[in-house]
């Protein structure tokens, strides 16, 4: 099993933690892993991805073009990264702040209203986590126990009491997922 995975969005919305939270998880799973962050100069705000590997086999490239998996938390986003789905692939996207949904007929389409359900439930620093669980129930490349453990390493320990919230967010993300288009 090898999935290569692009999340993008705007800066703040959690994008690279994601990935590392990810990533991690699956170096805990002993799963061969990377991340590799991509973000401009404004960081909060302005444009950001992480392209993240994860794999029974080594990697031989961080570097991917094409992706099993697009996760897009934005128009600018979307917009750059539809066309890198591999045909038959998935791409998930919150459709707020989307203008223009995704055209392809050859790729997986998923929706996730994380930002509407964060907002309703005043939980917008764990948006990110909701938007994980979606994939994770799509994609299961890692185990729950896994995701415990890589929230624990990539979160600083004095966030650690966050972990339970985090983990029932991505709970909650698994709810939330739907299927626009399969192929």
């Amino acid at each position: 099993m090898t999935e290569e995975i692009i999340i993008a969005g705007f800066g703040g919305q959690g994008v690279l933690s994601m990935g590392k939270i990810l990533a991690y998880s699956g170096a805990m799973e002993n799963k061969e892993v990377s991340w590799m962050p991509s973000y401009g100069p404004e960081m909060r705000g302005g444009t950001a991805n992480v392209s993240v590997v994860v794999s029974d086999d080594r990697i031989s490239s961080p570097v991917i073009n094409k992706f099993d998996t697009a996760i897009i938390l934005n128009q600018q986003s979307l917009d750059k990264f539809e066309q890198g789905v591999k045909p038959g692939g998935c791409l998930i996207y919150d459709p707020n702040g989307i203008t223009k949904a995704p055209s392809r007929k050859d790729i997986n389409i998923y929706t996730i209203e994380a930002t509407a359900k964060a907002t309703e439930l005043g939980l917008a620093k764990v948006f990110n986590m909701i938007v994980l669980g979606g994939f994770l129930k799509l994609k299961p490349i890692v185990g729950s126990e896994f995701i415990h453990k890589g929230l624990e390493k990539s979160l600083p320990e004095r966030h650690h009491k966050l972990i339970p919230e985090n983990e029932k967010a991505i709970e909650l993300g698994k709810t939330l997922i739907h299927e626009v288009q399969h192929v």
